[in-house]
């Protein structure tokens, strides 16, 4: 899948936090923890997405939401209204902010997109799907638990690779729960940015129509 430029838009910080006219709404979440020590670490490649594609466009600043439990950023691509959020919440109850900011914007999960760390997935490799199961991710079992999900119906997927973990002799060396808050290695951090940078053309991409099935390998 090839990247594409699109022209910046100018947006202000204060942009209004509610959607005018005709414009569709796109909810796009990005789960990890908040806080310095998390930052750099494989479990929150979704907030290090959120990020990219906030400043690639030019969008609001993020603004802290404490009743709805995230941090919010907001902008216009194209025609459609795009709300970045951040849980505030912790990486294991996300599913209380997504809920809180998909009723106060009345949005449904076919109008969601949510952008994780994925250990079933190699690292280098991202993948794009509509419902599913949690896969074991604790951010994703909280959304589930929440705003629901269905095979055929349920919220968009993008899944950024951080597997396989390190192991010998066919035993892991690492606990999966230590190895996702690890920073990514030396190695992956100078790939990492290839890799966000597919991610938000992905979501470029939903903006103008439904979340396409796909495999992207870096």
């Amino acid at each position: 899948m090839g990247l594409f430029d699109r022209k910046k838009e100018n947006y202000s910080d204060s942009i209004p936090l509610y959607t005018l006219g005709n414009s569709q709404n796109l909810l796009v979440v990005g789960l990890g923890n908040i806080g310095a020590k998390y930052a750099k670490t494989r479990h929150n490649a979704g907030f290090m997405a959120l990020d990219r594609y906030k400043d690639s466009h030019e969008f609001s600043n993020w603004i802290e939401k404490k009743d709805l439990k995230c941090l919010i950023a907001t902008g216009n691509v194209g025609s459609t209204r795009v709300i970045l959020v951040k849980p505030t919440t912790m990486m294991n109850i996300s599913g209380e902010a997504v809920g809180a900011v998909q009723r106060f914007y009345k949005i449904q999960n076919a109008d969601t997109v949510v952008v994780y760390d994925e250990l079933d997935i190699d690292f280098g490799t991202i993948r794009a799907r509509i419902g599913g199961s949690s896969g074991g991710h604790n951010g994703v079992k909280s959304l589930i638990s929440i705003i629901g999900d269905q095979p055929d119906g349920g919220f968009g997927r993008i899944r950024i690779g951080i597997g396989p973990k390190p192991s010998t002799g066919g035993q892991s060396k690492i606990d999966s729960a230590d190895f996702v808050l690890q920073n990514f290695s030396d190695d992956e951090q100078v790939i990492l940015p290839k890799i966000i940078k597919e991610v938000c053309a992905l979501i470029d991409e939903r903006t103008t129509g439904p979340l396409q099935e796909a495999t992207i390998k870096i």
